[in-house]
């Protein structure tokens, strides 16, 4: 195996680096002097899946019912944040789910060229400020749950023979 020069980046973990859509980085803990390490969603990930829901919604023919939008959307928000899960990503994840309300309200008021963001709440919010149809509800990222990994140490069984 040879290691190109050109893809390979040796750098400090202080620094941090990005490795599949992930950013692997050390900080200190807030409030104490500890220093861990931490993976968290890379900058390009979320501006990718962030373009993806602005094309979807630039792209989706304002005649369409909202509930095609929603299936779109809510496909894409749900596989990314699936992937994205085990790390630091509750931020990234409210983030992202603000955004996307965002990018849905333009497009519903694309649709409805004279109706106030009010009556666009009161008729697809449900009087409250989620989004959805009868069907279907908008995927909300921030709703989310993060799964850390716990560090075990020495309770993992060593898979190799203990010579004594």
């Amino acid at each position: 195996m040879r290691l190109s020069p050109e893809k390979t980046l040796i750098t400090h973990i202080d620094e941090g680096l990005d490795f599949l859509g992930w950013r692997i980085q050390r900080h200190r803990k807030r409030g104490t002097n500890r220093f861990y390490v931490y993976t968290y969603p890379a900058r390009k990930a979320v501006m990718a899946v962030m373009g993806k829901v602005k094309t979807s919604c630039r792209r989706m023919d304002t005649n369409q019912p909202l509930d095609v939008l929603l299936l779109q959307l809510n496909r894409m928000l749900r596989g990314w944040c699936a992937h994205f899960r085990p790390g630091v990503s509750s931020a990234t994840f409210a983030y992202l789910s603000a955004y996307t309300w965002a990018r849905v309200i333009g497009w519903l008021r694309r649709k409805h060229r004279r109706t106030t963001v009010k009556e666009l709440r009161r008729r697809y919010c449900g009087g409250g400020w989620w989004l959805g149809t009868r069907e279907r509800q908008l995927f909300n990222p921030a709703k989310v749950s993060t799964t850390r990994y716990r560090y075990r140490g020495t309770v993992i069984p060593s898979p190799w023979p203990v010579t004594g």
